[in-house]
């Protein structure tokens, strides 16, 4: 039976606008702040698996502790007792299990428009995985991800469900909209479990403060 867990910004050490369970090292906090910060979520969700996430569609099967994860956005392993753990402050974390293997995947506008789903589907596919669930953890949701009438255009040309309105009415994006209709193309069954990280204080929010940390999708067999 998989487990999966979306972290908030609260429960860890961290000050200033990195308050307080920042799990980033990329992102200017102290770095031993960040250590006990995972070492506190590693006591309940033991082995856990970070990666060097770039807006890329490189995935990495994990078989132990010890795999290269940089330069990759997705994480897959049929591994028990390997926790994945996928980094966001408004992306989408998104976790998929199936019987046989499960994957933490981070997608952003980039991640949805270069088929890193799609190439996390292909391995779990070869792995021996048929059904699946996916669950979509917060992210920015239609109505705050403003972008230029160009971008916008562009997405949305390839991902029409991804095309939104702020409430002022400028061009934006939803970017779990067109992650669904992904999803729905392969008949995955879909547990939304997404709420705005711009809208919501207690999750950390690039696109709201600039300078922040970042919360954690966690996943494991």
């Amino acid at each position: 039976m998989s487990t999966t867990t979306f972290t908030q910004r609260t429960g860890g050490v961290s000050t200033g606008v990195y308050s307080s369970l920042n799990l980033g090292t990329h992102v200017g906090d102290d770095v031993k702040a960040v250590a006990e910060n995972r070492r506190r979520l590693s006591d309940s969700y033991p082995g856990l698996q970070f990666m060097g996430q770039v807006h890329g569609n490189s995935v990495a099967v994990i078989e132990n502790n010890g795999c290269d994860t940089e330069g990759v956005d997705a994480l897959v392993t049929a591994i028990p007792g390997i926790t994945l753990a996928v980094l966001v402050a408004d992306c989408i974390p998104l976790l998929i299990r199936s019987e046989r293997a499960v994957a933490a995947v981070h997608v952003g506008r980039k991640g949805l428009v270069n088929g890193l789903t799609e190439r996390v589907l292909e391995v779990m596919n070869q792995m021996g995985s048929t059904a699946y669930t996916a669950t979509i953890g917060p992210h920015i949701c239609g109505k705050c991800y403003e972008v230029s009438q160009e971008l916008a255009l562009e997405i949305s040309t390839q991902f029409p469900q991804a095309a939104s309105m702020t409430r002022d009415s400028k061009p934006a994006l939803d970017i779990g909209a067109g992650l669904r209709s992904i999803l729905n193309s392969h008949n995955i069954v879909i547990d939304d479990q997404s709420t705005c990280t711009v809208e919501n204080p207690d999750l950390f929010s690039y696109r709201r403060d600039g300078v922040t940390g970042r919360q954690g999708g966690l996943i494991s067999l």
